[in-house]
Parts: structure tokens; sequence; C-alpha cells
């Protein structure tokens, strides 16, 4: 986790309460035993996330979302977990220790904190600039692109002057060396004319991380100078691939989507006229690292590329990176406007809004741009194109989802589904990659799979009861065991709340961090902020009883299909512990 000690993680655990914390996000109130509130990690408007004082968790009934105080922290801040134990340190008024680094990591440490420095005092001189009159010019194209001075202020605009020596002049002026100045991106050297700004007669585009920390700049030239746009280098700070524009912004909008733009403006338009999920990557192809960040936020993306050709072969592009990511990738058409600027200046905010309503699904848009490579008209093409469309649906797993795209597609094409799913189970033959529409299942096995999902019920349920206190645990460990669990994720949460009691307290809580996969902590939340059925005391004994009963003969069962059937002695032992629980007395008192 950190190379803080379990005891110091406890100390900030204990000073940081659930409730308190929480509360300084998201407006939480009193319901019964718990605090609900509207999660902040899914678009909703009912209160679906229950928070648990006294067991120091939270989960979401609705995503899924859960965990513990530093959870909530590093997922809403999007920090690790030593930036989160940091902040509820501080809140807490504890005193971390200093990192036990090297020379060397201390030195990189350092360069990247002056490179920040750097950085930060270098955007607040273009942000000066851009106000005198030697920024007039960019003030002006500014304004001229109707962007607010709030919205210029917003996002941190500044200008480089036409001298190529301003910035230089003015960081030297400062004390910094020419060496710190190179590493930082914002020089170029060259041999005849020595060290000199890296950006000059532009307008400058703070780049932002996620902490509002600026690493960047991006600049757009006054007049006809090329190139257009020009990045800042990849620097110690700054990695093109791993950043996103209007990403320290866009995280906070709680939307149920992020639309990604082409550019810095049309980034910045969409955020003044209220869109304010907008990102834009930076002036290189849409990456997989980007995909993975954005998944962190959200499940749907919106693509705003120019409507060109170039816009259509980029949106093609980062399509598949965004499915490989998890994300469900969508269109929005602006024709017969090239970008989202354009179009909001001309149809305004409403009518955008109306195209983003009516996103095209990545998978039409994609055969639709793969229609154009065929003749209709040729019978030949046109069956060709029908192949091509059959190892399109092929990228679906198959089952609901891809069933559901044969239908529409071939209402589409004016085909009958039989016609269209022959060919694909045609083509999937032919590739080697389909395996065809599994044979319908049994009664039996039906039956079968609803006892294993009632066991695995029972044993979530038991988990429930057990983290409920410590009275309670000792009360059914007198009967289970942590190996009477035949799920993996509960045997491990019941050993962990049994060493747990065994060193002197309960702390559900401090589960978490013994989890590393999302899908596990989720499942962990859910079972530690789960429902204990609302019963009289005598019928909630009663249904413990019957669910410790359930959970033992589970255990039996699966210890009977797993057993070496020429193993006497393990025979012998299960059935002894079968006619045990036939005779148990299972008492609460």
């Amino acid at each position: 986790m950190s190379f803080y000690s379990q005891d110091l993680v406890e100390e900030v655990r204990s000073g940081s309460d659930i409730v308190d914390v929480i509360s300084g996000y998201i407006k939480l109130q009193r319901k019964g035993s718990n605090y609900v509130g509207v999660c902040p990690f899914h678009n909703d408007r009912n209160p679906s996330m229950s928070v648990n004082q006294a067991r120091q968790i939270y989960h979401c009934f609705s995503c899924g979302a859960g965990g513990d105080v530093f959870k909530f922290v590093m997922e809403y801040e999007n920090l690790t977990f030593p930036e989160a134990m940091k902040v509820l340190a501080d809140r807490a008024g504890v005193t971390l220790p200093e990192q036990d680094r090297s020379r060397e990591a201390r030195q990189q440490a350092d360069l990247k904190a002056q490179i920040m420095e750097l950085n930060k005092l270098a955007a607040k001189y273009y942000y000066y600039t851009l106000r005198q009159p030697a920024g007039k010019q960019g003030l002006d194209y500014l304004l001229g692109r109707q962007l607010t001075r709030e919205t210029i202020q917003k996002f941190g605009l500044g200008y480089a002057d036409k001298y190529s020596s301003s910035l230089y002049q003015y960081l030297k002026s400062k004390g910094y060396s020419d060496q710190l100045l190179k590493e930082s991106g914002l020089m170029q050297v060259d041999e005849k004319r020595g060290m000199y700004d890296k950006f000059w007669n532009r307008v400058i585009f703070p780049i932002m991380d996620t902490h509002n920390r600026v690493i960047g700049f991006g600049g757009r030239v006054m007049g006809d100078g090329k190139p257009k746009y020009l990045n800042s280098p990849e620097t110690k700070v700054f990695d093109k691939s791993r950043n996103l524009y209007g990403l320290n912004l866009a995280r906070m909008s709680r939307k149920p989507n992020i639309i990604l733009c082409e550019g810095y403006m049309d980034v910045i338009a969409m955020h003044q006229a209220g869109f304010n999920q907008a990102v834009a990557s930076l002036g290189t192809a849409f990456t997989q690292q980007q995909s993975v960040i954005l998944k962190r936020y959200t499940n749907e993306v919106l693509l705003t590329y120019d409507s060109d050709e170039a816009g259509v072969k980029a949106a093609l592009r980062a399509i598949p990176i965004l499915k490989d990511a998890g994300l469900t990738a969508k269109i929005i058409h602006m024709e017969p406007y090239k970008d989202p600027d354009e179009f909001i200046k001309a149809e305004g905010t409403e009518n955008f809004q109306k195209r983003m309503d009516e996103a095209e699904s990545s998978f039409f848009f994609e055969i639709r741009m793969l229609e154009r490579q065929y003749d209709f008209r040729e019978p030949e093409s046109k069956t060709a194109f029908f192949r091509a469309l059959s190892g399109k649906l092929l990228e679906f797993e198959q089952g609901i989802e891809r069933n559901t795209y044969i239908e529409a597609a071939a209402e589409k094409y004016h085909l009958t589904y039989e016609q269209l799913l022959h060919m694909v189970n045609q083509t999937g033959v032919k590739l080697g990659g389909l395996t065809r529409a599994p044979a319908p299942v049994r009664a039996s096995e039906q039956k079968r799979k609803k006892a294993e999902d009632g066991s695995l019920r029972s044993q979530r349920l038991l988990i429930t009861w057990m983290s409920s206190g410590a009275r309670m645990f000792r009360n059914i460990r007198k009967y289970v065991e942590p190996e009477d669990f035949t799920d993996p994720l509960c045997r491990k949460v019941a050993e962990l709340l049994a060493e747990q009691l065994a060193s002197g307290k309960l702390n559900p809580a401090s589960l978490f961090q013994y989890f590393t996969e999302e899908e596990d902590q989720q499942k962990v939340s859910a079972m530690l902020q789960g429902t204990i059925p609302m019963l009289s005391p005598k019928e909630e004994e009663e249904a413990l009883k019957e669910t410790i009963l359930r959970v033992k003969q589970t255990s039996i069962a699966w210890q009977m299909e797993h057993m070496d059937p020429g193993d006497a002695e393990t025979m012998q032992n299960i059935i002894q512990k079968r006619r045990e629980i036939e005779k148990l007395h299972i008492s609460l008192d």
C-alpha cells in the first residue's frame, strides 16, 4: 500500500470520521442508523450511497462503488494512497514521516518541483503579458473568438509577445540557471541564437494536471506562421500521452459522459457554453493511456472530432482504443459545421445538446464509414460489404449484445435477422473466431446455477452478520469456521475478521487494504454494508440459524464434490461432519 506503518494508517483513519469527510464533498442525510447521499461516482439524482458510521465504510447500491475513507478520497480526488493519506493526515492533524528516498530520487523530485515552479511562474508571466499593450493582438484574437474575460481567466490563457527572448530574460532575472531552463522545455537552444523562448508571438494555453498544476503549454501562432499550434516538449513533468487538456475541470463535472474534442479552443468554447465535461488530447493522436485515464471518470465518451476527412480518421482510430478500455463510444454529428465551437456559435447550446442526445453508436458510425468503400449497385461489392459487416459484428462477444446489434443492422440494411445471423456464423467459422450460439441451458443446469447463486447469497449475508459486531461474530464462530466458506472472497474476509477479533477489535473499514482489485473491493463493501433483514429479534435469530445451516451444508457438498473418491479417510470425515450438521442445535444466546 505504502511505506506508512499500519499503526499510522489506523491513527489517520481514527481521526477521519467517514461521515465528516464525505460530508465535505456531498450532502448526507441521516436515515436510520446510516447516512445517505447522492453517489458522486455515477450520474444519479437519487440518494443511492449509504455511509455506515459504525463500520466507517460507504457503499453505493446502484453503481457498486464502496470502501473506506481512504478509498473515497482517492476516488473523488483521483489520488494515490500516499496522496490521500497526506490529505487526511493534514485534516486530522497527524504528522507523517518524511519518505526515506535515495539521493537520486530526491534529486529527481527536486527537479520536478523546480520545473513545476518554473511553469507556474511562466504561466503568470504569459497571463500578465496578455493584459498589457504587448498582448493586445492575443487578447483581440481571444475576444474575437467570442470568449468572455471570465473564461479567459478560468483557463489562465496568456500571450507570448513577438520577441523571442522575453520569457528567457524574465526567468534569468529571477536567478534560474540555463540548465534548468533547458530541462523545463520552456526554452530552445541552437548554435546560432543560443537559448531562446520556445513560444513567441502566440496565444498561450497552460496545460494543467488533475491537481491544477501547470505541467506544460500549448501555443497558437498569431498570423500565418507555422506550425499553427505548438506544444511543450516531453519533460520530467509533461507526458502528452498521459494527460488531457481540460481534465482538471471536466473531472469535477459529474456529468454522465465526457466529451472528447480535437483542440484547445473547442474545449474552452464547450466549457463556456456549459458543457464542462469537455477534454482534448494534446496535439497527438488519442492514446491507450488517455483512454485508461478517462475510464476513471466515466463509462461513456462522446467524440466531437472535426467533420472533415482528418476528423473522421481520428474518430475511427480512437473508437477501438476507447472500447479496449471498457468505454462506450458515441459520435456527435456537427454537419454542416466543422467543429463544436463553430456549431455552438451558429446553432446555440440547446441544439448542440440535441446533437449530444442523438449521438450515434460507434458501431453504426464505423459501418457507415465502411459503406463508403463499397458500391451497392454492384452485387459483388454489396456482398463484400455484408461480409465486412459480419466481421464487425464478430467483435461483440457472443450473447445478447451481439444479437442486439445483428437485429439492428439487419433492420438498417433490410435483411432478416436469420439472414444476417447466418452470414455472421459463416464468416466466424471461416475466420476461426466464432463459437456458435450455445445450446439452451438444461433445466438441471438452471437448477444447479440457482442453487449456487443462493449459496453465494447466504455466504455474503453471513459475512454481513459477522461484521456487525464482536458479540455476533463470536456467536457465529461457534458454528462456522472461515474454511466453511466455499466462495474465496468470503473466506478471505472471514479469515481477516477472525484475525482482527483475535487481536482485540473488529475493524471492518481496514479490510479494503487487503484487496487490490476494484471488483473485489466493491463486493467487500457490499457485504460489509449489506442489509440485514428487518425482523423481530426472534425472527432474526431463526433467519441467522437458517443461514448458518445453509453455509455449512454448502461446505459439505463442496467437499464431497472435490474429494478424491479413493480417499476413504476423508470420506469418513465428511460423513461425520454431515451427521453433526443434521444434529446441530444452534443457540445464539
